[in-house]
């Protein structure tokens, strides 16, 4: 297999973008670094699509390899030949390679393997002939009585089990099999518990293989494992073996007859089983690589939520017979003070509580509160609305997810980071600072816990840790980390920054002073040559030395910026006083092409570099709408059908959308209410973070659980 030659077909690629991109991936380049700093390489592929290629790279070379494994072993066994060869060459997918392997395989002890050994092999062959002048299969079977086969009977027996063994093998025979389970059979569930609580519509629930949704499968998997359920594939047994007959039984005779026996006890001992689970992990293998995808961009675009910077905020971790934790966190997210307060039940201490709160904001004048939304969280947002109206300054709230703060709170990590505090008030401080700047302190926090996902701590871990991580360190890279402000976990994360080297940077941090400009990257301990490349143009010098130390210019590119200044009559100074906004028409008057080629750069490279120059230490995620924050509460109980809310969309999963409209419970947009138009998936119009006007349908207080839509309010006359 040409695997550039594939993965070129596969992409939509042109030769020397694939050629170019699998050199610099093998050449060690980090896919942030590929993406950003070497698109006249790659044709300004974007590092999703990157990581897409790297990974169907990594997967072809292993296909490979496992060929590789196969002819050896054949070859081994002395039963290579020019067919088998070409048909292991020409194998498109790992389920054909097995197929193909399967009869050379080495297998445990089976019936057949058995009977082989008792010597019935050459009885088997001469019954799966079918000759039409053949003895009876009983005539035949009498020449291999033994003191070990005593029977006609055993004999026939063993000859079956060979045959049966031997029709499982065969490639032709599953690959049938296996279409038509495909497109034909049923996936079915029946209740194996009379309690089934969520599984419920799957006590007696059948649907076709070929179209069952990908969160059904996952629904079901989980619900068997749980007990709950019990689950299979449906199929019309008639229909497969009339496919085996066609393929193996070839004449009329007594020997065909246990030809048939033996097809008949192959499809339902050993083909249909094996094609199950085949066809199942198949499905489950499917539904989890979409809904990690799911995941993955849930993920993104939690993390890429604009940080609400220059507020000093106080975080607000609710708790009942505890208490509430309280955290002032500065715009830079330093600690200032802690405490905690009861004015939730048992105590309800709410004057004493009022008067801390109040206390602390006049004191640090505070523009924020972040509400941790766990236990008690609802009692907490009525007594914070009420501080705010009492107040009457301004102040703003917002009720926050505490998915992973616990996790990340009891960690090392935050026992490293606040060995001053205890595990609540840890939460409490980054309660706070997920407000603040959700992605400095969500990559504190394993992706997993952070709430965004479906079903996924039943997906296969490493495919799963494997594209988050890559979604944190895209986040990372295209945000950029301020080297004299970023923890060594924000560190870890940027391009070609091991977490040893990232402890280093901390380390000459604290022992040298702030770093002035990039070039000092160099002293630190085992950061060398490759990961200063890697990692420079991530890495952010705010009021350093060199100007360009701020943006996402590459040090390798400082000459390229300079000549580019030098030639549109700007300086360095013009930058740093904001006077660069012509800087774009000059270019366009000059002519990008041109300048290009004067700077000896690539036209992408210019682009990039004129976009820094001219807003030098932008966050793109300022870009972005701003979060919803609040002044006033609403329950669940003030619901009324029709009513219009604005609401922010929490999680997105394959069958609708969580929107989060201040009631302290999610409401549910179903696939069908978001749009009138058709919708493959919920992502192609939505995403977490995403601020959109909602109707409630229904509002179950008993069950806790609200109906909503995006189509515009129900008429009255509509049922």
């Amino acid at each position: 297999m040409d695997i550039l030659r594939q993965i070129e077909t596969e992409f939509s690629l042109k030769s020397w973008q694939v050629k170019n991109t699998v050199e610099l991936i093998d050449d060690g380049n980090t896919i942030p670094f590929i993406a950003r700093y070497r698109k006249e390489a790659t044709g300004s592929l974007d590092d999703q699509l990157l990581r897409e290629l790297s990974e169907r790279l990594a997967y072809l070379r292993s296909f490979e390899e496992q060929k590789e494994k196969i002819i050896a072993s054949i070859t081994e066994q002395e039963m290579m030949s020019d067919e088998i060869r070409q048909s292991i060459e020409n194998a498109k997918t790992l389920t054909e390679l097995e197929d193909i392997y399967r009869p050379f395989r080495p297998k445990r002890k089976t019936r057949a393997s058995v009977a082989k050994a008792l010597g019935l092999a050459p009885l088997a062959e001469k019954i799966y002939v079918q000759e039409k002048s053949a003895l009876s299969p009983e005539e035949l079977a009498k020449e291999f009585l033994t003191d070990e086969v005593k029977s006609v009977e055993d004999a026939l027996q063993g000859a079956k089990d060979i045959i049966a063994e031997q029709v499982s093998d065969d490639a032709e025979g599953r690959k049938l099999i296996r279409y038509a389970v495909k497109n034909h059979a049923l996936i079915t569930s029946k209740a194996a518990d009379d309690d089934l609580g969520v599984y419920d519509m799957y006590a007696d629930y059948s649907e076709s293989v070929k179209k069952i949704a990908g969160h059904r499968v996952l629904a079901m998997n989980r619900g068997e494992k749980e007990g709950k359920l019990k689950v299979g594939i449906d199929f019309d047994k008639t229909i497969a073996t009339d496919l085996l007959f066609n393929i193996h039984c070839k004449n009329s005779n007594a020997c065909t007859d246990l030809v048939r026996d033996a097809v008949d006890d192959s499809y339902t001992r050993l083909i249909f089983p094996s094609i199950e689970r085949e066809i199942r992990n198949e499905l489950t293998e499917k539904a989890s690589e979409a809904s990690i995808k799911v995941f993955a961009e849930n993920t993104r675009q939690l993390l890429m939520q604009p940080p609400v910077k220059g507020n000093v905020t106080i975080g607000l971790d609710p708790g009942y017979r505890t208490g509430c934790k309280v955290a002032v966190i500065s715009e830079t997210g330093k600690v200032l003070d802690t405490g905690v307060i009861y004015p939730a039940p048992p105590h309800k201490k709410t004057v004493e509580a009022k008067n801390i709160i109040k206390r602390l904001v006049k004191k640090y004048d505070v523009k924020m509160f972040a509400i941790g939304n766990g236990t008690a969280s609802h009692e907490t947002e009525v007594f914070a609305v009420d501080v705010i109206k009492e107040l009457d300054c301004g102040i703003t709230y917002m009720v926050v997810s505490e998915a992973g703060a616990s996790v990340y709170s009891a960690s090392k990590l935050a026992a490293e980071e606040f060995p001053q505090f205890d595990v609540s008030l840890r939460s409490a401080v980054s309660i706070a600072r997920r407000l603040q700047d959700p992605l400095a302190e969500l990559v504190k926090i394993d992706p997993k816990a952070i709430g965004v996902g479906q079903y996924q701590h039943d997906m296969p871990q490493k495919e799963l840790n494997a594209a988050l991580d890559g979604v944190v360190e895209d986040c990372v890279n295209s945000v950029g980390v301020d080297l004299n402000t970023a923890s060594p976990q924000l560190l870890s994360r940027v391009a070609g920054v091991s977490n040893a080297v990232a402890k280093n940077i901390v380390l000459y941090r604290e022992e040298h002073g702030r770093f002035n400009e990039r070039s000092e990257l160099k002293k630190v301990s085992k950061l060398g040559p490759k990961a200063f490349e890697q990692c420079a143009g991530f890495l952010r010098v705010r009021d350093g030395k060199n100007i360009l130390d701020n943006t996402a210019v590459h040090p390798e590119s400082y000459a390229a910026a300079k000549q580019l200044l030098k030639l549109c009559d700007m300086s360095e100074e013009d930058i740093k006083n904001g006077n660069i906004a012509h800087l774009k028409s000059k270019v366009q008057s000059i002519g990008t092409a041109a300048i290009a080629k004067q700077l000896d750069i690539g036209e992408p490279t210019l682009k990039d570099i004129v976009n820094e120059l001219s807003k030098p230490g932008r966050d793109p995620r300022d870009e972005l709408p701003k979060p919803m924050l609040r002044s006033d509460i609403m329950g669940i109980e003030d619901l009324k059908p029709g009513m219009e809310l604005k609401g922010t969309v929490r999680n997105v999963v394959d069958f609708g959308a969580f929107v989060d409209i201040g009631v302290h419970q999610d409401g549910l947009v179903h696939i069908s209410q978001i749009t009138d138009k058709f919708l493959r998936h919920p992502s192609e119009l939505l995403k977490v973070g995403d601020i959109v006007t909602v109707w409630v349908l229904e509002a179950d207080t008993v069950k806790n659980r609200i109906s909503l839509t995006m189509k515009g309010p129900k008429k009255k006359n509509e049922k």
